[in-house]
């Protein structure tokens, strides 16, 4: 399959005569089903330049990692056979350890490799001045804030524009709102925009009747339907910026690596000022980077793909990633959730190369503002990572692919790991307290307990401790040693200071976080489907019942551990009494993680400061100010009916854009359409419409291109 040749700007610009968004004409690239099962070798692509190989980096992360596992094993069996032979209990408690302590020193193994790498002075990047390729440049879009949505596009575009390159770039908003107010909110603003930007934007606008595979579908449909036009497509969140400089950059390393299918780059959080969402800001920031050096040596070019602020070559994606639905329902079955593992993984397997450009500036996105918010994205992470267990075997994958799948597996099964392991721990130190001496089992007449030897235990608690934190205590050398970083961040006292809250702060949470993660794995593993909802961006606290409600049995959980661990042992209360103060506090926790008063109380006192609040890039300041803009607008605030009703040129360009009518099936009846006509014939007025019409029937009217015109018809009060 190759690309149809590069068309001029003007034939793309060309839309079809009934599109109000102004689409260019189509160029399909086909995106055959992807068998799992079984690779024919003979359709891969063959690399010319395999790059660096990575197996002295893959030698140390994973070998170091099983050596410290083996040592941390070896000493928890030391630790529990003080007494004789250890029990059952106890070597299940071994084994509990061994998992959970083979996830963190792996992520030391690859801390220490990123922490080498980054000492290391980079090499001077220069500014692309020329490019032959042309990149469509995708924001996908569901249910989103119209207003910075919007304000994003266009801060990004004037930045591309800027380095005399535009002409290479086209821009695709592409919608899967289904709500009727967000959907009518993204036209207002599109026409709005390309009326300003004039006829040779290259800005387009498409939604879809039905958001079949969510954004993986919606990028195929871009794919299936105009991605001839292209060599390579630029992929962004809602929530995404990059310089434009950053997306020069990337199609000028896709044009100078023809064998590159994914260059991944590392986004910064920004503009985030809520308490928890400014811990998340300044960890991606300070320890960030160290986990992205390390596994961007290990990796290669067998990397991973996060979904978004990547760019990716169009004809290996088409030849390489149209996702098959997985046998039976979900969560396990159905359409893959976390299709970006998967992509890779396929065009990887293709042949083509996948790898991160972790040095690359001008990268950002956000983070939700609560901890509640991002148990709601992280439960659907879960499902999706979980759901990766049926992909890991398929045939012709990379081994580094693999790990890859692996990894993202055992992040969520490690919660529940660490759970029961700390069950089991009660339940020694309950049978140390409770059974009787074993006269008999050992040499002579002294009678055995069953104990720990309590200086091997303090010791692993020590090593524990050490490998868990040396990732973030690497990020702060690094940080401390950056002279401009150390500065923003209000010097060195305060960058430590902050390390140090953050360290606090996370530990609080991690006890709520871990319960969380742990009852979404195992609602999942006993067959409940996440669904798809949309992730809340912007920085409004929860309501408190809504927090009561959501943590009640966390708060319940601590103190019914904290009352028996008192009664079992006062040394078994101390140990556990992080974790019982993290459940206890749940609620005062979770309420304080999303308010905007103590994170900007922090925030004044430079405290979890990064360098890009001290000098924020020029990329958010002006999406910042034409988001502000566009808020006075009022496209967030936009009633789909009204809008509709009191611009009749907005109703006409919405027309234009609906795809052409589909016959039904003789005798199918669609019910929301049905209804929607009866009552918008029975309105008189558009208030009369806004009263009777459901959000499902609004959807089904704005379909309709009869029933729009019936909509702008009605009177606007009753006379």
């Amino acid at each position: 399959m190759t690309l149809p040749p590069a068309i001029d700007a003007a034939r793309v610009a060309e839309a079809s005569p009934d599109d109000g968004g102004g689409m260019p004409r189509e160029a399909p690239l086909a995106m055959p089903v992807q068998d799992l099962s079984h690779w024919d070798m003979s359709l891969g692509h063959r690399p010319a330049r395999p790059g660096r190989d990575p197996w002295s980096a893959r030698i140390l992360v994973f070998g170091g990692a099983l050596v410290l596992t083996a040592f941390g094993g070896w000493q928890m069996v030391e630790t529990v056979s003080v007494s004789g032979n250890p029990t059952a209990l106890q070597l299940v408690l071994v084994v509990l350890f061994c998992l959970t302590f083979s996830w963190i020193a792996l992520a030391f193994t690859s801390a220490v490799l990123g922490f080498g790498t980054l000492l290391r002075r980079p090499r001077p990047m220069s500014a692309p001045t020329a490019l032959t390729t042309r990149t469509a440049v995708l924001m996908p879009v569901y249910n989103e804030a119209t207003a910075r949505t919007f304000a994003g596009v266009e801060a990004m575009r004037e930045a591309v524009e800027a380095t005399g390159l535009g002409d290479h770039f086209d821009w695709y908003v592409l919608s899967d709102s289904t709500q009727p107010d967000a959907w009518i909110a993204e036209e207002r603003a599109f026409l709005e925009l390309r009326g300003r930007l004039g006829p040779d934007a290259r800005l387009y606008y498409r939604h879809r009747a039905k958001n079949h595979h969510r954004k993986a579908g919606n990028i195929g449909d871009f794919v299936t339907r105009w991605g001839g036009h292209y060599e390579h497509m630029l992929v962004l969140d809602a929530d995404s910026l990059m310089s434009g400089s950053a997306i020069v950059a990337l199609a000028s390393a896709m044009e100078a690596d023809p064998d590159a299918g994914i260059i991944q780059t590392l986004p910064l959080i920004i503009n985030r000022n809520t308490l928890f969402a400014r811990l998340q800001q300044f960890a991606a920031r300070i320890y960030g980077p160290v986990i992205a050096a390390g596994l961007s040596a290990w990796s290669g070019r067998d990397g991973n793909y996060w979904g978004h602020n990547a760019i990716i070559r169009t004809r290996a994606f088409a030849e390489s990633c149209g996702l098959p639905d997985l046998p039976g329902k979900p969560p396990f079955g159905g359409h893959i959730l976390s299709h970006d593992f998967v992509e890779a993984a396929l065009i990887r397997r293709s042949g083509w190369a996948v790898y991160m450009l972790h040095r690359l500036p001008g990268s950002y996105e956000e983070s939700p503002p609560s901890l509640i918010d991002v148990a709601v994205r992280d439960r659907r992470w879960a499902q999706g990572n979980l759901q990766h267990a049926r992909v890991i075997g398929a045939a012709g994958l990379h081994p580094a692919t693999r790990q890859h799948f692996a990894t993202g597996i055992a992040g969520y099964l490690a919660s529940p790991l660490w759970l029961m392991q700390l069950v089991v721990g009660i339940l020694l130190v309950l049978q140390t307290a409770t059974e009787r001496p074993d006269y008999f089992g050992g040499a002579g007449f002294s009678p055995v307990f069953p104990r720990f030897d309590p200086v091997r235990a303090l010791q692993l608690f020590g090593l524990t401790m050490a490998v868990l934190l040396a990732p973030k205590v690497l990020g702060l050398i690094l940080a401390l040693l950056d002279g401009p970083v150390r500065r923003a961040c209000g010097g060195a006292g305060r960058l430590i200071l902050s390390s140090l809250v953050e360290i606090l702060l996370s530990a609080l949470v991690a006890p709520v976080a871990m319960v969380i993660q742990s009852g979404s794995v195992i609602g999942i593993l006993l067959g409940r489907d996440t669904g798809w909802n949309p992730q809340r961006r912007d920085d409004g606290s929860i309501p408190l019942r809504d927090i009561v409600r959501r943590h009640r049995w966390h708060t319940v959980l601590g103190l019914v551990a904290g009352i028996a661990a008192f009664a079992i042992a006062t040394s078994l209360f101390l140990w556990m009494s992080p974790t019982i103060l993290g459940l206890v506090l749940a609620i005062p926790i979770s309420w304080a993680s999303g308010q905007l008063t103590l994170g900007l109380a922090l925030k004044r006192r430079m405290l979890l400061a990064t360098p890009e609040e001290a000098s924020p890039p020029e990329i958010a300041l002006r999406a910042a100010a034409l988001a502000t803009r566009n808020a006075a607008r009022g496209y967030d605030d936009t009633d789909s009916l009204v809008a509709i009703h009191a611009d009749p040129a907005l109703a006409h360009a919405h027309g234009r854009m609906l795809p052409k009518g589909q016959r039904r099936p003789r005798g199918a009846i669609d019910a929301d359409q049905t209804l929607a006509a009866a009552k918008i014939c029975e309105a008189e007025t558009v208030a009369e419409a806004q009263l009777w019409l459901s959000q499902k029937e609004r959807m089904a009217l704005l379909h309709d291109r009869a029933l729009v015109d019936r909509l702008v018809r009605l009177e606007t009060s009753q006379a």
